[in-house]
């Protein structure tokens, strides 16, 4: 699991109740990523502490939600080569995209 913390929780999708969704502040455990979720073709995260179910067509956490201590983004970026849905990306061109770090 790797620790991130919530910077964005604005604009949640009208079909994810409140309990489902993150807080800014809070910190998080990503447990797995997802390079396409099925409705904006964005980087996806599933989280330890909170999930989203039965609520199509989301079903993960934008990966830019979230911001990573430096000494995190090794374990990240691991996690994201064992994650099979990331086959044949280029991990780095994500990492510029999308990953936000914080002290």
């Amino acid at each position: 699991m790797i620790p991130c913390i919530c910077i964005d929780d604005k604009n949640r999708p009208k079909e994810v109740p409140p309990q489902m969704w993150i807080m800014e502040g809070i910190e998080y455990h990503i447990t797995h990523v997802q390079y396409f979720t099925k409705q904006n073709n964005i980087q996806g995260v599933y989280l330890h502490e909170v999930k989203i179910k039965n609520c199509p067509p989301y079903e993960a956490y934008r990966l830019s939600r979230f911001a990573f201590k430096e000494e995190d983004v090794p374990k990240l970026i691991q996690l994201m080569k064992d994650c099979t849905e990331l086959n044949d990306i280029d991990i780095n061109k994500l990492l510029e995209q999308e990953l936000v770090t914080h002290e």
